[in-house]
């Protein structure tokens, strides 16, 4: 009897040492493969997004990850029931585009506390333990613009569309914008309103700038979705008498610049993004330690070198 009863428990040890290892295979995997990370983004809706969201596909499909993506449509309750199901599926790593830096919180507080690494991409968080935060240079690419409005505009009034209150890019993008103008007096922002990096809201917000401001001489939109939608609210006038800067590089910006109609972009990598957040999620799996910040470079795009981004 204790010679069946002792084989017995192997028996039973074996089996619950299986499952453990069974779990662990897919917790963790190892260099990625069988790994589970949830992807929250802003919206789908924004051609920049969905290069995010490739990137991160690619990446996921290398390691051997399964990539689970949510699209919140810029909306913050959405958001939050977005990740509160990715915690609810025990993911292994949440990646989250925010939709606004404070309204995120919350939500990546319920992560924190059921030990689910957060990692934040192209915008940043207010609050809750973050793995990394993923971005562009905000500040410099808002200031390259800014510099580049001020040389096309030489001196006058100008105008800036805003993006979504609330967020980073936002935020540091309209920073970086102001610290070229305060670094001058020729050019002055008579304008500054949010049109919430949408491209039929920038068409109605630059509508009535220009009806209220009909001698401005330049735009800067803190999206390319916003300044298309300045292209279109100024017709004819687009790129000749009003000059127009936008900010992502996304293709129809960049055709928009071979024919005139903008004069600038600032090119951000969005696949670059959304692949280093899948890299360093499979690096938080296995164990590695990840630098707090990682920037990803920008530049700014013209006539001169847009065939390069093309």
């Amino acid at each position: 009897m204790r010679t069946r009863a002792t084989m017995l428990l192997a028996v039973l040890l074996l089996a619950v040492l299986a499952t453990a290892l069974a779990a662990g295979c897919q917790r963790g995997g190892g260099e990625g493969g069988g790994a589970r990370i949830g992807l929250s983004v802003s919206t789908l809706n924004n051609p920049f997004f969905v290069t995010l969201r490739d990137g991160a596909q690619s990446a996921a499909d290398e390691a051997g990850a399964e990539l689970i993506v949510s699209d919140a449509q810029n909306d913050t309750a959405q958001q939050q029931d977005d990740i509160q199901n990715f915690v609810t599926q025990q993911v292994n790593v949440i990646l989250v585009n925010p939709v606004d830096s404070d309204a995120v919180v919350p939500a990546i507080e319920a992560a924190n506390q059921a030990n689910i690494p957060v990692i934040a991409l192209d915008r940043g968080a207010s609050g809750g333990e973050l793995a990394t935060t993923i971005a562009s240079d905000n500040v410099q690419g808002g200031n390259l613009a800014g510099e580049e409005l001020i040389r096309l505009v030489g001196s006058g009034s100008v105008a800036q569309l805003e993006g979504t209150p609330g967020a980073d890019p936002a935020r540091d993008r309209g920073q970086g914008f102001q610290d070229a103008i305060d670094a001058q007096s020729a050019v002055e922002v008579v304008a500054s309103q949010s049109a919430n990096f949408d491209r039929a809201e920038g068409l109605n917000v630059a509508e009535n700038i220009l009806q209220a401001n009909p001698d401005i001489a330049g735009i800067f939109a803190q999206n390319d979705e916003m300044a298309l939608g300045a292209v279109q609210a100024l017709g004819d006038s687009a790129g000749d008498d009003v000059k127009v800067v936008g900010f992502d590089a996304i293709e129809d910006a960049l055709s928009a610049i071979q024919d005139g109609t903008m004069n600038a972009t600032v090119a951000q990598q969005p696949a670059e993004i959304g692949s280093l957040g899948v890299e360093n999620a499979i690096s938080v799996i296995n164990g590695e330690s990840v630098e707090e910040n990682i920037p990803v470079e920008v530049q700014l795009v013209t006539l001169e070198n847009v065939s390069e981004f093309l």
